[in-house]
């Protein structure tokens, strides 16, 4: 779903030619508030991003690719109309700054067999969630499989089609996620995104939810995602018993590693998109999503938040599931704690390992650049 021979971006018409060639489908919903952000993307990535041809082809793929993905949900959900009854039990939302343990804590709660998480795979071709020893004879699965071979930064963000991963991917279908601003300057998208409501968006991703759940429905669905911190009144909206836990680290170190990660991950895509224009973005992005996250948690039921410091984590992964477990009301069964077990030794070992340097310094910050946009 991104290769394409194009080396622009492109337009909002043939953008959405593309996906429904690519697709067979011509259906994007009765919505168009996908539109307004898409128009405002286009505009921002050809007039401020200087994307090189190769960052122009990449960035057309991850459009199209978002548009494809609405059209082949709004074919399933028409295929499939029972998911708009499907039970969505208490779910939880992990999120907090990049770079706070937020993807191993996700994995490690859903490795319990009573807990589900949105695979790569779903979020890029929605429909309901198919036996697992079926996926390697799935064409679409298999497809992926292959053009994900080699994805992920080893050390630093491990990836796999088969594996839980954030829910950015359901958000974009709307064209509204901070994902974009991350691998790209688009500083005009940037302001739109910061006074846009997401509500839409997350009923759109609710729908997604049930769908790729159909057939799981007593499973708690785990979700996680760094940008749930810019629309937690939106989220709590449309996820009105949804219980979040925020993830917490000394900031000069998460901003240090996620500048890190952004520019290893869009390297050669733009002339202007690195060192201190990465530090300079990144920085103004998450302080702001925190101090919005701050606010915004303050007039919600402290109930519906657990806490979890980075350190405690990392020394302690399995007494921090246990406190969480706790604050639920859950029950950790013998064949969770095994599951969870397995899966960390397994992190430990391979190219799922962490291992990243980085440091501020190299994208033009220093550490009073970050605390003092952390004390705003």
């Amino acid at each position: 779903m991104t290769t394409t021979s194009r080396t622009d971006v492109g337009t909002v018409a043939d953008l959405r030619s593309s996906a429904s060639r690519l697709t067979g489908l011509d259906d994007f919903g009765s919505g168009d508030d996908y539109l307004d952000g898409l128009a405002v993307l286009l505009r921002s990535y050809a007039e401020e991003a200087a994307l090189t041809p190769a960052g122009s082809k990449r960035t057309r793929g991850l459009l199209r690719g978002a548009l494809a993905s609405r059209l082949i949900a709004e074919a399933a959900w028409r295929q499939f109309p029972e998911h708009a009854a499907a039970r969505l039990p208490r779910p939880v939302f992990v999120t907090g700054l990049p770079r706070t343990g937020t993807t191993a804590l996700h994995r490690l709660l859903t490795a319990d067999p009573a807990h589900q998480g949105p695979e790569l795979w779903l979020t890029e071709v929605p429909q309901p969630r198919p036996p697992r020893d079926t996926w390697l004879s799935h064409p679409i699965f298999v497809a992926l499989q292959e053009a994900y071979r080699g994805a992920g930064l080893d050390g630093v963000h491990h990836m796999g089609p088969d594996q839980v991963e954030e829910c950015w991917r359901l958000l974009c279908q709307s064209m509204t996620s901070v994902s974009f601003e991350c691998t790209a300057h688009i500083p005009s998208y940037s302001a739109w995104l910061a006074q846009h409501d997401w509500t839409a968006a997350y009923r759109r991703h609710r729908r997604n939810l049930q769908l790729i759940g159909l057939h799981d429905q007593d499973r708690r669905w785990i979700l996680k995602n760094p940008s749930h911190l810019f629309a937690l009144d939106a989220l709590l909206t449309v996820y009105p018993d949804a219980v979040v836990i925020q993830t917490h680290r000394d900031p000069r170190t998460a901003i240090a590693s996620v500048c890190s990660l952004n520019a290893r991950a869009s390297a050669g895509w733009s002339t202007v998109f690195s060192g201190p224009v990465v530090g300079k973005a990144q920085l103004s992005l998450w302080s702001r999503g925190l101090r919005r996250f701050r606010a915004d948690r303050a007039r919600h039921d402290p109930a519906r938040f657990i806490d979890v410091r980075y350190e405690d984590f990392v020394a302690a992964p399995l007494r921090t599931v246990e406190t969480i477990y706790d604050r639920l009301g859950a029950r950790l069964t013998g064949p969770a704690r095994s599951a969870m077990t397995a899966l960390h030794t397994g992190t430990m070992r391979g190219p799922a390992r962490p291992a990243h340097t980085y440091d501020l310094a190299s994208y033009g910050l220093t550490t009073a650049d970050v605390e003092s946009a952390f004390e705003q």
